[in-house]
C-alpha cells in the first residue's frame, strides 16, 4: 500500500516537473505551452511511453472542474473594470449569440461526416463552442505581444464569460438526450434553466467576491495565508453555487472580478501566489485530460475531426464573431483577429467527458473528436497568433525598451518601494530630471549605499530606490527604460509626430489646411477623437481627417486621451486584409449607397 502511494506520488510529481521543464523548450520553439502540457499527458498515458492506465471519468471531471474554477477566478482577478466597461456588450454578445451560432454551424459537419444525428451533432458543437480562458489569457499575456486595448479586452472578457454558456448548453443537451420524455417543453425548459443558473451564478459571484475581499482585509490572517484563503473561498463559492442550482463557473469569474478590482491588503502577494497556482491548475488539468485520452482510437477519426476543426476555425467562429460584433463599431481587421483567437482547450475536453459519464451513445466518439479538434486549434491558432496579430495590425509597438525594476509592497500604505537599475541610453542616464514626487530615498553605487538626498547626479549602473504610488510606476518606467528599438514600427503605428491633445480642432485645421466641420471647431483634439471613436478610445485607434490621420498614442489612468499623434500620410495599419467580414459601419455605408442609387 505504501509502495503504491509512493509510486503514485513519484509519477504525479515527475509529470509536473517534466511539464515545468518543457516550458523552456516551448518558449524557444514558440509552441503553445498548453499544447505541450496536453502532449505530455498523452505520452504518459496507456498508449504512450509512460503506459499509465487512467480511465476514471469522475476524477478527471472533478480535477478539471476545480482547476477551471481556479483559472476563471484568476481570469476575473486580472481583468480590470476598465476592460469590462470597454468590452462588456460585444464580449457578452460573443459569449451568448456566438456560442449558439458556433454550436449550430459545427453540427452540420458532425452530422454529414461523422454520421451523428442532429441532436448529437449539436451536442458536439456545444462542446467545442467556447474559447478556452486558460489558452487565451496565456497567449495574450505571456505570448510576447501587446494587442490593442479594445481587442484584448473583448477577448479576455469573452473567454471568461462564454465558458458558463457552453457548459450550460452542453448540460441541457445531455439531460435531454438521456431523458427526452421529461423535457417535452424543451424551449421553455432551456429559458428557465438559463435564467436560473446565470441569475444565481451572477448574484453568488457578486456576494462571494465581496465576502472574499472582507475576509482578506478584515480577518487579520497571516500574510502568506491570504492568497490560499482567497482561492479556497473561491472554490467553496464555486461548489456551493453549483449545489444551489447556479453556474459555479460564472460565480467564480465574477468573484475574481470583484476581488481583483477592490482594494486588498496584499494585492501583489496574492497576484504572485496566484500566478504559480494558476500554472499548477493548468498543468493538472491538461495532464489529467491528456492521460484520459486513448490515441490508438484516433486514426479512423483524424480526417473527419480535421474537417470539423476546419469548419470550426474557418467558418463557425468567423461567422459567430461577425454576427456578434455587427452592432458595434469594429474594424474589419479587428473582427478577423478576434475570429482567429478562438482557441479551444481544456474546457472542450472537459465538457466532452459529460456524455460518457451520462452513458450517451457515441459518448466516446464525441470525446475523441473534441480532443482532436482541441489539438488542431491549439497547434494551428496558438502557434500563429503573433504573426496574424502583426499582419492584421493589432500589435501595439512598445514605446519603451527593457526596464530593470523591482517592487516591494508596503502593508497599509498606498505607496510601493520601487528600485530601478539605470541602464545606458535611458532618459535618466542622459540627465533627465525625476519628478518631484519621485525623490530617491537610496542610491546604491559601486557597492556603496548613499542617501538619495546626497546624490545630485544619477549615473548609468546606479540602483535607485524610491517610493511611488502604484499608478505612477508606468511613468517612472519611461524614464528608466532603454529606448524602443523598432522606431519605424513606432512611427507607422503612432504617427510622425505628437500634437497637443488640448489644441482646438479649429487651430489644427488652420495649421495643416484641414477641413473641420463647424460643430467640431470649438472642441479639443482629444474630445473630437473621443467622440469619433464612440466614447471608447484605445491606444493605436486612428481617425482620418482629410489627408492626415489622428492617432491615439496614450491614455491616462481614467481612460481619457493623454497623447495624440499625427500621420502626415494615412498608414496601411488598418487597411482591410480580407475581402470579407465587413464591419457594421461598412455594411451601413453600402446600404446607403445602394438606396441612394434607387
Amino acid at each position: 500500500m505504501i509502495d503504491a502511494i509512493n509510486i503514485a506520488v513519484l509519477a504525479v510529481a515527475g509529470l509536473v516537473t517534466i511539464s515545468v521543464a518543457s516550458s523552456l523548450l516551448s518558449f524557444r520553439i514558440g509552441a503553445p505551452l498548453l499544447l505541450v502540457f496536453l502532449g505530455i499527458g498523452l505520452l504518459a498515458g496507456e498508449d504512450g511511453l509512460g503506459g499509465i492506465a487512467f480511465d476514471d471519468l469522475g476524477i478527471a471531471f472533478g480535477v478539471g472542474s476545480a482547476a477551471l474554477a481556479v483559472v476563471l477566478f484568476d481570469s476575473g482577478f486580472h481583468t480590470s473594470v476598465k476592460s469590462v466597461r470597454l468590452a462588456a456588450l460585444p464580449a457578452l454578445s460573443l459569449a451568448s449569440v456566438g456560442v449558439v451560432v458556433t454550436a449550430a454551424v459545427v453540427a452540420v459537419p458532425a452530422h454529414l461526416l461523422l454520421g451523428l444525428d442532429w441532436l448529437h451533432g449539436l451536442l458536439l458543437g456545444a462542446i467545442v463552442a467556447s474559447t478556452d480562458a486558460a489558452a487565451v489569457f496565456f497567449l495574450l499575456r505571456v505570448g510576447g505581444i501587446t494587442v490593442r486595448d479594445r481587442v484584448r479586452s473583448i477577448l479576455e472578457v469573452e473567454s471568461g464569460s462564454n465558458d458558463p454558456m457552453a457548459i450550460f448548453l452542453t448540460i441541457v443537451l445531455v439531460r435531454f438526450l438521456v431523458d427526452r420524455d421529461s423535457h417535452l417543453g424543451f424551449g421553455a425548459t432551456v429559458a428557465l434553466e438559463l435564467v436560473r443558473e446565470f441569475g444565481i451564478g451572477a448574484i453568488a459571484g457578486l456576494a462571494g467576491g465581496w465576502l472574499i475581499v472582507q475576509a482578506v482585509n478584515r480577518l487579520g490572517i497571516e500574510r502568506s495565508l491570504l492568497p490560499i484563503a482567497a482561492l479556497s473561498l473561491a472554490l467553496m463559492l464555486f461548489a456551493a453555487t453549483a449545489l444551489a442550482g447556479g453556474s459555479g463557473f460564472l460565480a467564480a469569474y465574477i468573484a475574481g472580478l470583484v476581488a481583483g478590482n477592490s482594494r486588498l491588503v496584499a494585492p501583489d502577494t496574492m497576484r504572485r501566489f496566484q500566478d504559480g497556482a494558476i500554472w499548477l491548475a493548468q498543468i493538472a488539468m491538461f495532464l489529467t485530460l491528456g492521460l484520459l485520452a486513448t490515441p490508438s482510437e484516433f486514426p479512423p477519426l483524424i480526417l473527419p475531426a480535421l474537417a470539423v476543426a476546419a469548419v470550426l476555425i474557418l467558418v463557425a467562429r468567423p461567422l459567430a464573431v461577425w454576427l456578434g460584433l455587427l452592432p458595434f463599431r469594429m474594424h474589419r481587421n479587428e473582427i478577423a483577429f478576434i475570429s482567429w483567437v478562438g482557441l479551444r482547450g481544456a474546457v472542450s475536453i472537459l465538457l466532452a467527458i459529460l456524455p460518457m459519464i451520462a452513458g450517451i451513445e457515441d459518448g466516446r466518439l464525441l470525446f475523441n473528436v473534441a480532443f482532436l479538434v482541441v489539438l488542431v486549434s491549439l497547434a494551428v491558432q496558438g502557434w500563429t497568433i503573433a504573426p496574424v496579430a502583426r499582419w492584421l495590425g493589432q500589435v501595439v509597438p512598445s514605446r519603451i525598451g527593457p526596464v530593470e525594476r523591482m517592487e516591494l509592497e508596503i502593508p497599509g500604505a498606498r505607496h510601493e518601494l520601487v528600485a530601478y537599475r539605470i541602464v545606458p541610453d535611458s532618459l535618466v542616464a542622459h540627465g533627465h530630471r525625476l519628478p518631484r514626487w519621485a525623490t530617491p530615498s537610496l542610491v546604491v553605487r559601486d557597492g556603496r549605499s548613499l542617501l538619495g538626498s546626497s546624490v545630485s547626479i544619477l549615473r548609468s549602473g546606479d540602483m535607485v530606490w524610491l517610493f511611488a504610488k502604484p499608478e505612477r510606476v508606468a511613468q517612472l518606467d519611461r524614464l528608466f527604460a532603454s529606448p524602443a528599438v523598432a522606431a519605424e514600427a513606432d512611427r507607422q503605428f503612432f504617427g510622425d509626430f505628437p500634437i497637443d491633445p488640448r489644441a482646438r480642432m479649429a487651430e489644427l485645421g488652420l495649421m495643416y489646411g484641414l477641413c473641420v466641420t463647424d460643430e467640431a471647431k470649438d472642441v479639443t483634439v482629444a474630445q473630437w477623437l473621443h467622440w469619433s471613436l464612440g466614447g471608447h478610445p484605445g491606444v493605436g485607434d486612428r481617425i482620418a481627417l482629410g489627408e492626415v490621420e489622428l492617432i491615439v498614442r496614450a491614455l491616462d489612468l481614467d481612460g481619457a486621451i493623454a497623447e495624440v499623434g499625427l500621420a502626415a500620410e494615412p498608414t496601411p495599419i488598418d487597411k482591410p486584409k480580407l475581402p470579407f467580414l465587413a464591419s457594421g459601419g461598412e455594411l451601413r455605408e453600402r446600404l446607403r449607397r445602394w438606396f441612394g442609387r434607387m
